[in-house]
Parts: structure tokens; sequence; C-alpha cells
């Protein structure tokens, strides 16, 4: 999957170190070639929580089915 900035995507795995959860919803604000993703995690709010380099593997496309749901964001210590 080729993603661009701006992209939503999905996370697919927990990253704790984060307090990122399966399922947490972001937006792609730059790519690294050949497989790098920086990705962005806001608040409701907008406020931004996280700001994480990923790999293609760790997120997915946004689905037609997907549904949008808001959780108390607490991080871990690392």
């Amino acid at each position: 999957m080729k993603f661009r900035p701006l992209d939503s995507v999905v996370l697919k795995h927990d990253h704790e170190a984060y307090g990122l959860r399966t399922g947490d919803l972001g937006a792609v604000v730059e790519v690294y070639e050949p497989d790098g993703l920086e990705v962005e995690f806001v608040s409701a709010s907008g406020r931004t929580e996280a700001l994480v380099t990923l790999t293609i593997g760790d997120v997915r496309s946004v689905g037609d089915h997907d549904l949008i749901s808001v959780r108390t964001f607490s991080k871990q210590s690392a």
C-alpha cells in the first residue's frame, strides 16, 4: 500500500510506550522511502498526543466499515 501525506490510517498494533492502542486513528504527516511513515495521533479536541515514526506494516488504510470512537488517552512512562 502506498500512503501519502494527510492520509488517515489505523494502527494495527498497540504501542504502549506512546499510549497508543490497536485501532487508533492517525494521519500521515511524512513518508520516508522505502517503508517509513511519520504519523500524528491527536485528541478529539485536536491536540497532538503522539508523533511516531512507523512502518507501513504498522498501519492500514481506513475502511468503509470502520467506526470512530473516543477513549481517554493515557500515555505510559517509557
